[in-house]
């Protein structure tokens, strides 16, 4: 699959194949899944905002906000919101849920993006790095755009899981794509990840100006055993995904 001349940002495929991370063909039932499910709902959004503490008054970037369901969290938490996104489908789902105060922006996260210097005091970037190749020029600017000792709160895939999908088992410390197969509403979507090395994506903050100050491996909600009792015990033995907390510097 990695062979594949899709690129991760879901160009357009040769007729007959479906668009690699092609968020608006699935928007709708993707977002219906995100609300409820166990990964997302009992392990990734809690730890998210768990990370984020007390955001009351902050003015807080969420790149690639998806259907708006982490920004809505934090915005009920008081904090002054900004959604951007580079599905227009997602967005439209992120409209319907968010009031008219929080602002919403098509922008692929490899462009500029269309803010001032030290704008926001905290960037969220919940599981969208690793469909980026060069986190470098990403993180200079999320750099750029957050005030000196803003925070970028990032969950990624866990990169133990990563080297575990396609076999024979690649170089660790290589950064290299994977494509897998996801079923959605029913149909099968193509999607394109990339891999590092947990010293490369250290490496890739601290040269864009950032310094770590956590690193975390969390528990899902311990509520939601009785919900999901056939996923639970996975997801609390087995590593799922990595979070960081990064200070700008």
């Amino acid at each position: 699959m990695e062979r594949d001349t899709e690129n991760a940002e879901g160009l357009a495929a040769p007729a007959g194949r479906a668009r690699v991370n092609d968020y608006d063909s699935f928007a709708e039932a993707y977002s219906a899944a995100n609300e409820s499910n166990l990964v997302n709902a009992h392990y990734e959004r809690p730890a998210m905002l768990a990370l984020a503490g007390d955001v009351a008054g902050r003015r807080i970037l969420d790149a690639g906000c998806g259907a708006g369901t982490l920004s809505a969290a934090l915005h009920d938490r008081g904090a002054v919101v900004t959604g951007i996104d580079a599905s227009t489908g997602m967005l439209a789902l992120a409209r319907q849920r968010l009031s008219e105060d929080v602002p919403l922006h098509v922008v692929d996260l490899t462009d500029r993006l269309p803010f001032t210097a030290g704008a926001f005091d905290d960037v969220v970037a919940s599981l969208v790095l690793h469909y980026l190749e060069d986190w470098g020029s990403v993180l200079a600017e999320v750099r750029r755009v957050l005030r000196s000792g803003g925070r970028l709160i990032a969950s990624v895939d866990h990169p133990v899981v990563a080297y575990t999908i396609q076999e024979p088992r690649p170089d660790y410390f290589a950064t290299s794509s994977y494509t897998v197969e996801w079923t959605i509403d029913g149909k099968s979507v193509p999607m394109r990840f990339w891999r590092r090395s947990l010293q490369a994506m250290i490496d890739a903050c601290t040269t864009a100006g950032f310094h770590l100050s956590a690193l975390s491996e969390p528990q899902p909600d311990p509520a939601a055993r009785d919900l999901f009792p056939d996923g639970f015990h996975d997801l609390a033995t087995k590593p799922c995904f990595l979070f960081l907390v990064l200070e700008a510097t």
